[in-house]
């Protein structure tokens, strides 16, 4: 990605992708005109972590007190993120437009995340099913890094590819899964893009009818 780095206090409207891996990679907006990447530091991240709810407490607590003893490696952790993040969102895009093969770059990075999870992660079972599962203890300051690379190995595996789409709004390029009755969503949320696109609308039919000037807001989701 290039673009800009911009400090972002998430909220909850800011998690519409339908999937925490998708959750990480609409992190940064704007992709199709001057991205902007919302993760300024690892305790951004943290932040964001926490906001999902799939992370325990406990575990950002212990994060966020190795990040501040051991900065410079929490800085380096982050890189790791962002690179598993485009990669994903590189792959993500390939596979909604059906591009034939899916970009090897893409597949290899997030293939080498996987495997550094792997190696950090424990066999568990949830009932009689088992799982992998990635911790503090093992994993250090790359904990997220290992835990979303496991998830979005499950997410690969199970992608709904008729229901997962890029927003159609300007300065946006999120990417979401669309869980709607009639599968018909066309807008990471219609409460920003969505909303957008009908003043865009409005005002086009009224420039073009003469009714006088509207309003055109087209700004990115969560700014």
């Amino acid at each position: 990605m290039t673009g800009t780095i911009q400090p972002h206090t998430f909220r909850l409207r800011d998690l519409v992708g339908g999937h925490i891996v998708i959750d990480l990679v609409n992190t940064v907006t704007a992709r199709g005109a001057e991205p902007i990447d919302w993760l300024d530091g690892y305790p951004r991240l943290l932040e964001w972590a926490a906001l999902t709810g799939h992370f325990a407490p406990a575990d950002l607590t212990a994060l966020r007190r190795l990040a501040g003893s051991e900065p410079d490696r929490a800085e380096l952790a982050l890189g790791r993120t962002r690179e598993l993040r485009e990669a994903l969102h590189d792959l993500l895009a390939a596979l909604i437009h059906q591009d034939a093969p899916a970009p090897a770059e893409a597949v290899d990075r997030v293939e080498n995340h996987w495997k550094r999870a792997v190696a950090s992660a424990r066999l568990t079972f949830r009932g009689a099913t088992p799982q992998l599962q990635a911790g503090v203890e093992t994993s250090g300051l790359d904990y997220l890094d290992h835990e979303l690379a496991l998830q979005a190995f499950d997410l690969l595996r199970a992608l709904p590819l008729e229901r997962t789409r890029v927003c159609l709004g300007q300065r946006c390029g999120w990417l979401f899964i669309d869980g709607s009755r009639g599968g018909r969503r066309r807008w990471c949320s219609m409460a920003t893009c969505g909303n957008s696109a009908k003043g865009r609308t409005h005002y086009q039919r009224n420039r073009a009818g003469g009714t006088g000037p509207g309003l055109d807001n087209d700004e990115a989701p969560g700014l």
